[in-house]
């Protein structure tokens, strides 16, 4: 899908920002106070009654409770409102607390309206929700447990451990062709994944569109338009993107003019008699990056719990130039985590400890590892323990 628009195309884009037409003489607050009681129409439309309180309900339909409180205990509200409530919704009670309509200004009524803050011009465009963005928030709003998030759950896990170790980054969002199968984003607070992308069909306005599955990281999930969840993405000021991983700067096994030696990817095997690591010892690896020099790292093994508390056997070095050994060695951990290594052991104190960089992984794989470090594909792949091999990543 391109986000390259025509200009039929861009017209129609355009139309949806378009300031609305003034109807009847209306003044900016009447079109609000309009537009307000319009949209708890479309939710009372789509749910089958009025919006309700309580915190165990959506945030939007307490927003719109709220609203129609609000509107119901003010007389120049109920009086604008009543040829359009064609559903009764002012019939409804009013709130024994409600003030009188000449005790309320416009900012505050208006605020209420919005249930944002009121220190904005109610003339500003952005304070008019198209049609479009009133879908859009819906849509994102209208979530339904997934019923499979255990499947899901993983691929958040590593997102965040990806953050955290600088392997991915967050950018503002910018254009609809970042949405696609396999991105990650942040929106209305909560990590969202495109798991799925339907067929492209065509709009009323003869624009591209899709229906998605997007999974939240609350164990959530949403079938949403691409557009909608485009929308959201825009309207929502923290709204980011959450990038591919990438370990930043490569690095060449050759050093060139210029180049500074950074580090070292070590690869060592264990001379530990434990049964456990005895019985793989052939495919057993520790993988590490070091700045120092490796002997040195490996000198005191047998009172490391990190090295098993053995004596270890150096198999393979490789030198890096300007990288940044920290993410380097972590996108490493993360392409072979299929295959680490489950074990505890006691360090000399009695104290349980479970090393974190022993793989069962084959040297071979270990090279190609590096070959794929050093052309920039790395990240593409992650290592299938069944074929003992480097596989591409699912999108």
């Amino acid at each position: 899908m391109t986000d390259d628009l025509d200009l039929d195309e861009l017209a129609a884009e355009l139309a949806d920002y378009a300031p609305q037409d003034k109807k009847g003489g209306r003044s900016p607050r009447e079109e609000r106070i309009i537009a307000g009681f319009e949209e708890i129409q479309h939710f009372v439309k789509t749910h089958g009654h009025a919006p309700r309180h309580g915190e165990s309900n959506d945030m939007f339909e307490r927003l719109y409770a709220v609203r129609l409180d609000r509107l119901r205990g003010l007389q120049e509200c109920r009086s604008l409102l009543a040829p359009l409530d064609k559903q009764d919704l002012l019939a409804g009670a009013v709130p024994l607390a409600a003030e009188p309509a000449q005790s309320i200004d416009d900012e505050e009524l208006l605020a209420e309206l919005q249930g944002i803050g009121g220190d904005s011009d109610i003339t500003e465009l952005r304070h008019v929700r198209t049609a479009a963005d009133k879908r859009a928030a819906e849509e994102i709003a209208n979530r339904t447990p997934c019923k499979d998030f255990d499947s899901f759950k993983p691929l958040f896990a590593q997102v965040r451990k990806d953050l955290d170790a600088g392997i991915r980054q967050t950018r503002p969002f910018q254009t609809m062709a970042e949405i696609k199968k396999g991105e990650f984003f942040i929106v209305g607070g909560q990590i969202a994944y495109v798991a799925e992308v339907g067929e492209e069909f065509m709009t009323e306005y003869e624009r591209r569109d899709s229906r998605l599955r997007v999974i939240y990281d609350n164990s959530t999930e949403s079938d949403v338009l691409l557009r909608s969840l485009q929308r959201a993405l825009h309207r929502d000021d923290a709204g980011r993107r959450i990038t591919d991983p990438t370990p930043g700067p490569l690095f060449s096994g050759e050093s060139e003019d210029g180049d500074l030696a950074s580090g070292t990817i070590y690869v060592l095997r264990s001379k530990s008699d434990n049964p456990a690591v005895a019985a793989s010892r052939d495919v057993l690896h520790k993988i590490g990056v070091t700045g120092g020099d490796v002997a040195r790292r490996v000198a005191n093994a047998k009172l490391d719990p990190t090295f098993l508390l053995a004596e270890v056997e150096i198999v393979a070095t490789y030198d890096l130039y300007n990288i940044n050994r920290t993410k380097l060695e972590n996108l490493i951990h993360r392409v072979f985590e299929p295959a680490r290594l489950n074990i505890e052991i006691k360090d000399r104190f009695g104290n349980p400890v479970i090393p974190r960089e022993w793989f069962l992984v084959p040297r071979f794989v270990v090279d190609d590892a590096v070959k794929r470090i050093k052309d920039g594909t790395i990240t593409q792949y992650i290592y299938d323990p069944k074929t003992a091999r480097l596989v591409r990543r699912e999108q």
